[in-house]
C-alpha cells in the first residue's frame, strides 16, 4: 500500500504506512464518544452525512458547530459545541473533522489542549500543515492523508465500517452524556 503521508523532507514531516493508519483508524474507533467538528444541518453537507453515520451505527456523537445551537438529525435533536474545548468527555472522545483547512488547525489545536484522543481528518479538510501536526500530536491515533478505499483519502463514510469491526452495536448505544441522551 502507499505511504498515507507523502514524505516532505524539507520540513521533516513523518511517514505513515498504510498498515499504520489502518491501525490508527481501528484505535479511533475504540473511544467512548465521538465529535464531529463541522457538523452541519443541511443533508447535502458532509457535516450531516458523517455525524448521521456515527448516529445510524449507534456511537455517540456530538456536533462541534459554533453556528447553530443545536443539529436535527433523523428527528432526533443534538446540542452543539462551540468547540472542542467545550466537549464534555474529551479525554474519552475520537473528533472527526469536516473543516476548511485554515479552520482545521486551529480546531486540531483546540483538540489537542482539550484532551481529545484520536482525530480523524475527512478528504479536504487539511493542508499539509495540518496532516503532520495532527500524525505529529496524535501518534497512532490520527486517521487522514492519501489512503483508504475510496480514493480521495480517509473518509469516514468510506473506511468506517472497517475501521469500527465488529464491534456491532456498541455498549454505548443510549448512553446518557450530561442531560442530553446520545
Amino acid at each position: 500500500m502507499p505511504p498515507v503521508l507523502a514524505i516532505n523532507a524539507a520540513a521533516r514531516h513523518p511517514t505513515t504506512t498504510g498498515a499504520e493508519m489502518e491501525s490508527a483508524a481501528k484505535n479511533f474507533f475504540t473511544s467512548t464518544y465521538f465529535a464531529v467538528a463541522g457538523a452541519s444541518q443541511s443533508p447535502h453537507k458532509y457535516g450531516y452525512k458523517v455525524l448521521h453515520w456515527y448516529t445510524t451505527h449507534c456511537l455517540p456523537a456530538l456536533p462541534i458547530t459554533p453556528s447553530r445551537p443545536t443539529i436535527t438529525i433523523s428527528n432526533k435533536t443534538y446540542p452543539t459545541f462551540s468547540s472542542p474545548l467545550a466537549l464534555p468527555h474529551p479525554t474519552e472522545t475520537s473528533l472527526s473533522i469536516i473543516t476548511q483547512p485554515p479552520i482545521t488547525l486551529k480546531v486540531l489545536q483546540e483538540a489537542k489542549e482539550a484532551g481529545v484522543r484520536a482525530v480523524w481528518l475527512q478528504p479536504g479538510s487539511f493542508d499539509e500543515e495540518g496532516l503532520a501536526f495532527a500524525v505529529r500530536e496524535w501518534e497512532g491515533a490520527a486517521v487522514g492523508g492519501v489512503g483508504g478505499e475510496g480514493g480521495e483519502g480517509w473518509c469516514v463514510l468510506v473506511d468506517g465500517e472497517a475501521g469500527v469491526g465488529g464491534k456491532g452495536a456498541r455498549e454505548e448505544r443510549g448512553k446518557v452524556v450530561g442531560t442530553t441522551r446520545i
